[in-house]
């Protein structure tokens, strides 16, 4: 699989990155026409992150979405990929899935300003988000954790191949947890247990105490410490907060390699 970073800025688009998205790659057949093809999952969508993404795939060529929850800085940019799919270059296509908490269908329409009777049929197929339920999608097999956050959120697992090599037959898998956003919890801990990459949101500092709502450096690190994870990439960090601060932080508590997330960056595995 390839990891690319899209956006990661916290809260917001920043002035160096967009708003959180991710994209993951990976390699596997394609059932209608038995030939291999790349697969193209995207992680949530905020302001900015449509634009960006374009950088490295045509949108035309996405197969799904999913939304680790329905705050407008992870999803603000659903309606670009919405007119790009009915009035743009991708109206020829299929309808794709675009995954989610059970609100995700309602906060579509509420950002595109579109009544009820809107239902986004020709371009997206809605798929409900559920707790410890798995799915596949092409290569990617996919499940959710529940977080701890201010409305209903998800944190996503997904394996597929290893590596990012056409035509590899070794068929060895690689695990990846994508936290959202969330504070500390026993499910995410679980939802990340032994994967081979963890991307962390750390939007709060040390100095922000509320709970139920997102991790700061240290607890980023005791979920990689708990989880016993691979590697750790930091993101979702505050365009007035310090990263290196926050990746000190997670160094304290976690032992293994830990970076941070900047826009353009690529990781295989």
């Amino acid at each position: 699989m390839r990891l690319r970073i899209i956006g990661c800025t916290g809260s917001m688009s920043g002035p160096d990155s967009p708003a959180s998205c991710y994209l993951l790659q990976a390699h596997g057949p394609d059932e209608r026409t038995g030939k291999e093809r790349t697969w193209n999952l995207v992680l949530d969508m905020g302001p900015g992150s449509f634009g960006e993404l374009w950088r490295y795939i045509e949108p035309a060529n996405l197969d799904a979405v999913i939304f680790s929850h329905c705050h407008a800085d992870h999803m603000g940019d659903v309606i670009s990929l919405h007119v790009y799919r009915r009035w743009g270059p991708g109206a020829y296509c299929d309808p794709m899935v675009l995954a989610g908490p059970a609100c995700l269908p309602n906060r579509v329409r509420q950002i595109d300003g579109a009544d009820e009777e809107e239902n986004y049929s020709t371009e997206f197929i809605f798929k409900e988000l559920k707790d410890a339920e798995s799915w596949s999608l092409g290569p990617f097999t996919v499940s959710a954790a529940q977080a701890w956050h201010s409305v209903p959120a998800f944190g996503v697992r997904i394996s597929g191949p290893s590596g990012f090599s056409e035509g590899d037959t070794s068929g060895s898998r690689s695990t990846f947890f994508y936290t959202g956003d969330t504070d500390l919890c026993d499910s995410i801990v679980e939802g990340a247990r032994g994967v081979d990459l963890l991307l962390s949101e750390a939007g709060f500092t040390e100095e922000d105490t509320v709970e139920g709502i997102h991790m700061d450096g240290s607890r980023a690190g005791t979920l990689a410490a708990r989880a016993e994870v691979g590697r750790v990439i930091l993101t979702h960090i505050q365009p007035w907060n310090n990263p290196e601060a926050t990746r000190w932080q997670t160094q304290q508590v976690y032992s293994g390699n830990v970076e941070l997330a900047t826009t353009g960056m690529s990781v295989d595995f």
